[in-house]
This record gives structure tokens, sequence and C-alpha cells, in this order.
């Protein structure tokens, strides 16, 4: 039982003063002394999902001062597991057990905490089985794969209490929160309207054909919520962000979704009353890209507030002098914030204050990772502890979640419409449909 567990654990952490004595002298090892002192703190977790932001967890994990134990490295494809451990060998000096089945992992009850890396589809129905169990949870962006699963997430949170967080971690960035600290604050007036883009030079991807099953993968589990479909060519890889909707969100979901947070965050915004949307594929024209890559969304807010999002994932212009970022305007001046920090300036455009970031977390390269992620992961370790505030609480996620949607909503359904402010639900029967998604049988949501 978890509860046992945690008694014995903070049992065995009344003994070390007694330990700290006698235990070496006795024979027990370094490893197996540093093991008992602070396990009543020590948190037990699991990574699911082992792509391209599996970078992002190591220096996180490995910090000693983090106090935390990877059990579980888990993934769907064999080489993806193997290729995890030995990245992992370089920042642990111990080895987590691998695991192709997350439900299995998820069933431990010896797994404090699960890192929810999976495709799209996943993240949600991942979160919340394993919120069911007893664990907390690191979801990464976009923390759902429709509206109502970010509301099943923060429904759970509620009901359960555990934490989870999802992986905005522009959130925990120092820059970040003194800047929106400062436009909280009045440093440029009343803030009434910001822009939010991304920028990136993807190439063609190509057309999806009928081919057997890589050697490794496990089809099915990858899947999983999502209804059954053949196997095609270059899908597992990454490239399910573009291919319909079954697993991915397009990049409004894969980027936008960061800041879309930022700009929200900024504003003080919950949830819109209008979206109106341009978007289309205006790249490649006859490669295997199904959805938009390009678009320009307009969200308005009660209080006369607007978000826009600019969007181009295969056009590399720096429209704004960066590949992505968020401007802030404001009745008596404007704030530029990306991840290398910030520009505060007057209304009259003159720079009063220029704050640039001393880490270096990555923009638009494939995978990211950095000094702000590993301070937004201790955040949810220290979160669970009780030690910290939590950085983004589920709940803010989705509703910066939700924009992305609104988004995509908006574009598969060429229609503006109106939002209801208080829960975001849309004012238009047909786009509403698109509130949830098809599941495959057995897979259905818990609520």
């Amino acid at each position: 039982m978890e509860g046992s567990r945690r008694e014995f654990i903070k049992k065995a952490a009344l003994s070390t003063a007694g330990l700290a004595v006698g235990g070496l002298a006795n024979g027990m090892s370094a490893k197996s002394y540093a093991k008992i002192i602070g396990a009543n703190e020590r948190i037990n977790v699991a990574i699911a999902g082992l792509g391209r932001r599996l970078g992002a967890y190591y220096e996180p994990i490995g910090l000693k001062s983090s106090n935390v134990e990877l059990v579980y490295l888990c993934d769907v494809m064999k080489k993806q597991r193997e290729s995890g451990a030995q990245k992992f060998s370089k920042f642990i000096d111990y080895k987590p057990k691998l695991e192709n089945d997350i439900r299995k992992v998820i069933a431990d009850k010896n797994v404090d905490a699960l890192f929810n890396a999976t495709p799209d589809h996943w993240h949600a129905p991942g979160t919340w089985m394993a919120v069911q169990a007893g664990k907390h949870v690191y979801v990464e962006k976009p923390c759902s794969h429709s509206p109502r699963e970010g509301e099943i997430l923060a429904e759970c949170q509620r009901k359960y209490g555990k934490v989870i967080q999802m992986g905005n971690q522009q959130r925990s960035a120092v820059e970040s929160i003194d800047i929106i600290g400062q436009i909280h604050n009045g440093a440029i007036g009343t803030p009434y309207k910001a822009v939010a883009f991304y920028i990136a030079n993807r190439g063609e991807v190509p057309v999806p054909k009928p081919a057997p099953v890589p050697d490794g993968l496990d089809w099915d589990l990858f899947q999983g919520p999502a209804p059954r479909t053949p196997y095609m060519h270059d899908t597992w890889d990454y490239n399910w962000h573009w291919y319909d909707w079954l697993y991915g969100t397009a990049e409004s979901g894969n980027n936008a979704t960061h800041e879309l947070d930022v700009a929200r965050w900024a504003l003080q915004v919950d949830f819109p009353e209008h979206v109106s949307v341009e978007a289309a594929k205006r790249h490649f024209l006859n490669d295997g890209w199904t959805m938009y890559d390009t678009m320009d969304a307009t969200f308005r807010f009660p209080g006369d507030k607007i978000i826009k999002w600019d969007g181009k994932s295969r056009n590399g212009y720096l429209t704004y002098g960066s590949d992505r970022g968020t401007v802030i305007y404001g009745s008596n001046g404007s704030v530029y914030v990306d991840r290398n920090g910030y520009k505060l300036f007057s209304r009259e455009g003159k720079l009063i204050k220029d704050s640039k970031a001393k880490g270096n977390e990555a923009g638009t390269a494939l995978g990211g990772g950095g000094d702000m992620t590993t301070r937004h992961v201790v955040n949810f370790f220290e979160a669970i502890r009780g030690k910290e505030k939590q950085a983004s609480p589920i709940d803010e996620g989705a509703k910066s979640t939700l924009l992305s949607h609104l988004a995509n909503i908006s574009y598969r359904t060429k229609k503006s419409f109106d939002v209801d402010p208080k829960n975001g639900h849309i004012r238009d029967r047909e786009a509403m449909k698109l509130w949830s998604r098809e599941y495959h049988k057995g897979w259905e949501p818990p609520m």
C-alpha cells in the first residue's frame, strides 16, 4: 500500500541519526547510506516517451539536490528504451527498469510521479490514468488533444489532489517572471494586446504510404486511446504531428501553446469571447503535411483585450527579429519577451531596460531543454513536497492549451465563432462537435 510505504520511509528517516554514527562503520556502502538519508522526501519517478524531449530531463533528475530516483524508462519503441538508458547512464549511477507499457508503470505503487512525454494523443489519457493511480504528473505540452481533455485534467486535479504540471517551462523563467510582474504592476500602463509568434523553416515531409510496422514498435500501444488505423510509413517518429488529427494538434498545439501561455499570463485573461483564424498549407503543397503550416489567429477577450497568434512553420523570415516570443502592448509602453530575456520600451519606443537571460533554453531546436526547464521540473518536485508554490497549475496550462484547440477548430470548420468567456465553450453547434474526440473502445475518458 502507498500509505504504508510512506510511513515506512518516514520511520526509516527518523533512524538516520543512529545510522550516521555507525552505518558506514558497520559495512554499509556509501551508496546504500545515501539512499536512506532523506528517503522520506525522495520521489520515485518514471518517464514515458523517450523521444526528443528526453534530454530536457537529464539535469533535473540527475541533480543530487533533486533527491529523486528514476525507476522506469518507458517507450513503445524498443530502440528508444535502449537509447534512453544509455543516454541517462551519464547522469545517474544506477539502472532504471525498461518498460514498453505505460500501464504497467502506472500500476507500480513504488512510482510517485510520472513524466508524460508521449505523443499528444497520449498526454491527457496517460495523465488521468496516472493521477487515478495516485501519481503526480509532469505532462508535456499540449496537456490535451481536445478541449474536453483539458477540462478532465483540471477535474482530476481537484478530485485526487495530485500535482499536475504542464511543460510550459517559461512560467519558471527568472526574466519572464520578472517582466510579467512588472507588467502586472503597471510598467506599461494597461496591457491590452499581445502578439505571440513562432517561426521555423521546417522542410518537406514524406507522403504517408502503407508500410510494415517498424521493428521493435508496439503500434497498437502507440495508438492507445486513438481509433485504430493501419501503419503508414514515417508516422511514429515525429511526423505524426502533421498527419491528420489522430495523434497531433498541429503547430498550434505543438508550439503556439508556449507563447499563448505567456500572452495570457501577461494580459491576465482566461477564456476568450471570440475566435477567428486565417490558416492554410502554403508550402510544399504536394508533400505529406495535411494541416496548415501558416496561421494568423485572433482571440478577443472581455475588457477589450486581444491575443494574436502568428505562426509560420515553414517560412524562416524572422518577422519580429527572433524565432519565437511575445510582444505585449500597453497604454504606456511595450514589452518584448522570449526565452532569452526581455526588452521594456516606453510608449515612444525608447528602450528602457534590456534584461538578457543567463541560461541556455532552446528556442526552435527539436527537443529543447535548458535551465528554465530544469527550474520548472525542480518546481514540480518541490510542489509535490509542499515546499514551493506550483509555477503552473494544470488549470492554467489547460486554459492556454484551449486557445490552441480553439484555433485548430476554427481552421477545421472554416468558421469564426463566439465563445463563452466563463468556461471557453464554443457558441457554435458545428464547431462544438470537435470539443471532444473519438476514442478506441475501452479507452474512453473517466468522466
